[in-house]
């Protein structure tokens, strides 16, 4: 029940993940802990995801970068209207009295003769284009600071890349494990199955010679089909435990012993290499706290916060100051029947007055939300620093259990060899030598489990570590954990 509880929580985690495909063509695959990994990094969907927000935040870098440069545009403006928009009369000129009607009526007489007319016409269609540049000179900061801000994003990107990195290596080695545990326990199941066999053939020779009952015999059957059936139980974990890390990494499989599949590998077919491996004990992977806490992703992001709050306010401040560009521009105009070209150059300056209240509302809002980072970023850098410690904690716990379930299989293993004795010399019973084997067998299961808490402790401790694990083993002399140098533990 336990095996599938395990399973079960696992499935459910999993089931929202997209199977990736990355076919292995043959029989007989054999994957390590690090091809599981480097194909997780390689088809996790969350991580891409995380990279194109790293790409993202680089281009709305690029895009806050062309803020420096001078803002260049073309323009161009045709009409044409039903009447004039500007119409200009003698009595627009010297008014509504005698004189301008009299001159109205004299050159409306003689303007057959002399060519002219008495009303003047334009912009009734006209066309405008222009190129303009405009520099800025001075912004209030806010140039330079959106600047800065744009690449804090892409500094938080690439942490929250690491983030997910990390994430998704801690879930494939603790579904690599899970297999591999449970791998160890169908040996140990085939290990008491051989020993059990051995004593079925003591129990029928002693039955044939009259020195045992056949309820004897009966009860080491009834010991193998429990025997049996914990086997096909583990079988079936092994199975599922399987298909949940292929589809964390993106391992395409044939599920079926039965069907071909375009030469996928057979579930039972692909190999794990990884084995449980002797343990080093945690002083060897030990790191000073403060190292820790200063490389931590999630305690950089908290400074980002604080960052990027003072560059808003700054932003802000920007606001309620001038604005000074500079400018030139050049184009054609043809709105008077006159077209021609021209060019000038200009100085726009902008000076806010009525925003200034409004301004310093919004600076002092940003203040607020500058202490309160700096309140989270204590809060939480402590808590990540008790996240730490209880780590180490539960590595050291980890390992001092290891250490007990050693000793226990080592109990069980010579308790179940004086009764094996001792039942073939008549001095104990058959039910004494089966339940020696029943303990041995489950101190072995606890044995590997504890193994797997230990690995599964020390992968979290050395996953918050990270870059300071390396630097510390540097400096003491000692080899990286995970590295060449050091044989992969367990």
């Amino acid at each position: 029940m336990k095996i599938r509880l395990l399973i079960g929580l696992f499935l459910t985690f999993s089931g929202c993940m997209a199977p990736f495909r990355v076919c292995a063509q043959g029989t007989g695959v054999s994957l390590s802990l690090d091809t599981c990994m480097e194909m997780a990094l390689l088809n996790s969907a969350a991580l891409k995801n995380a990279r194109l927000d790293v790409l993202s935040a680089k281009a709305q870098k690029q895009e806050a970068l062309a803020k420096y440069f001078p803002q260049v545009s073309v323009s161009a403006f045709a009409f044409a209207a039903r009447d004039p928009f500007l119409e200009i009369g003698i009595g627009d000129i010297f008014g509504n009295n005698a004189f301008s009607r009299n001159l109205e009526y004299l050159l409306q007489q003689l303007s057959p003769q002399l060519g002219v007319n008495t009303r003047y016409t334009a912009m009734e269609k006209g066309v405008l284009a222009t190129v303009s540049a405009m520099q800025p000179v001075f912004a209030g900061g806010r140039i330079v600071n959106g600047n800065r801000l744009a690449s804090l994003g892409v500094e938080a990107s690439s942490l929250q890349e690491r983030i997910s990195r990390r994430e998704i290596e801690e879930e494939v080695e603790k579904n690599y494990w899970l297999v591999v545990s449970l791998e160890e326990k169908r040996k140990t199941i085939d290990q008491v199955r051989q020993l059990l066999d051995n004593a079925g053939k003591d129990v029928r020779s002693a039955f044939s010679a009259g020195l045992a009952t056949e309820a004897d015999v009966m009860q080491v059957a009834l010991k193998s089909n429990e025997l049996e059936s914990n086997r096909i139980q583990v079988e079936n974990g092994i199975r599922l435990a399987k298909m949940n890390l292929f589809n964390t990494v993106g391992f395409d499989y044939n599920p079926y012993s039965e069907v071909e599949m375009d030469g996928l590998p057979r579930l039972d077919e692909v190999v794990l290499t990884d084995t449980l491996a002797a343990l080093l004990p945690p002083q060897a992977y030990y790191v000073e706290e403060e190292a820790v806490l200063s490389i931590q992703e999630e305690f950089r992001l908290l400074d980002l916060q604080v960052e990027a709050g003072r560059l808003q306010k700054k932003m802000a401040l920007g606001e309620a100051l001038p604005e000074i560009g500079i400018g030139a521009g050049y184009g054609y105009n043809d709105l008077l029947h006159d077209g021609n070209f021209n060019g000038a150059v200009y100085v726009m300056a902008r000076i806010p007055i009525s925003d200034w209240g409004g301004n310093a509302r919004k600076m002092q809002r940003y203040g607020y939300q500058v202490e309160k980072a700096r309140n989270d970023r204590d809060f939480y850098g402590r808590q990540l620093l008790l996240q730490i410690r209880q780590l180490w904690l539960d590595l050291t716990a980890s390992w001092q259990q290891l250490q007990v379930a050693e000793e226990s299989v080592e109990t069980a293993r010579i308790a179940m060899e004086q009764l094996s004795e001792h039942y073939r010399a008549g001095l104990v019973s058959l039910s004494e030598l089966l339940q020696a084997q029943s303990s041995f067998r489950q101190a072995a299961d606890a044995l590997v489990d504890r193994k797997i808490a230990y690995r599964t402790a020390l992968q979290a401790y050395q996953h918050r570590v990270g870059a300071a694990s390396g630097k510390a083993r540097t400096e003491t002399g000692g080899p990286k954990p995970g590295s060449k140098a050091e044989t992969r533990q367990g």
